[in-house]
């Protein structure tokens, strides 16, 4: 007569009583866990996100743009949009200076003539090898940093203006909209000591030439300026006092 073995087999995870008894002596590995599929999870709708200034904030300028319609009825973040859409093309405006650029002849007139009208742009005639010319320019660059909404330039006198004198150097242009608003001819112009303060003082006489980009306003800016020169004199008139006592 055959002698038959019957292996019982259970559902996948499931163990025998026999198999517990064996896996107890050590004759079986432990039982593997059962298979249990992760839990169930829906991908997001991005119309289910709640819609706040945070929510906004996430957005890059071309998504903010995408949205207006979907903000129709709330007002709030309708604005919020709006100032946040402002304030990066105004970032982006601001990080196209931030130094003094050099140019050519043949550049002027789409870097200078035909900046943006809300744009100031401050030209410096200049040659090398000028000394006069080096200490308007270092200070120029101070203010480019310090100023980043207005445009700096700088450019060889004669490719400029063929012929143009070299007494007359350093010269500095001021424009506007396409049109000259102020020049100062020679370093004079900026008193007995050209510094960055002095110079931002008398581009800001009569027009906001610099622009700072965060002030807000152009008297904000000016007095800025104001503050920063008397402080600049001040500080030079205590160093001034310092050294004169020590010398006793």
């Amino acid at each position: 007569m055959a002698d038959y073995h019957f292996v019982y087999k259970d559902v996948e995870g499931a163990s025998t009583q026999w198999d517990d008894i064996q896996r107890k002596l050590g004759n079986l590995p432990p039982k593997p866990p059962a298979f249990k599929p992760d839990p169930f999870e829906p991908a997001p709708d991005p119309d289910s996100v709640p819609k706040d200034k945070s929510w906004i904030d996430e957005k890059t300028e071309e998504e903010l743009e995408e949205i207006e319609d979907d903000l129709d009825d709330d007002r709030f973040l309708e604005e919020y949009r709006k100032k946040r859409l402002a304030e990066m093309r105004e970032a982006v405006k601001i990080s196209k200076y931030g130094s003094v650029m050099p140019i050519s002849g043949s550049d002027f007139v789409r870097e200078v003539s035909q900046a943006p009208q809300d744009v100031w742009v401050v030209v410096i005639l200049y040659k090398e090898g000028f000394l006069e010319c080096g200490l308007l320019l270092q200070c120029l660059e101070e203010l480019a940093v310090k100023y980043p909404a207005t445009k700096f330039v700088k450019i060889i006198s004669t490719d400029c203006i063929p012929n143009y004198p070299d007494r007359n150097l350093p010269t500095l242009l001021v424009y506007n909209n396409g049109a000259v608003k102020a020049n100062y001819v020679g370093l004079h112009s900026f008193g007995h000591r050209c510094t960055p303060e002095g110079v931002a003082l008398v581009l800001c006489q009569s027009d906001p030439v610099l622009n700072d980009g965060q002030s807000g306003s152009n008297a904000s800016v000016l007095e800025g300026v104001r503050k920063r020169f008397i402080e600049k004199v001040v500080t030079e008139h205590e160093d001034h006092d310092d050294d004169g006592s020590s010398s006793d």
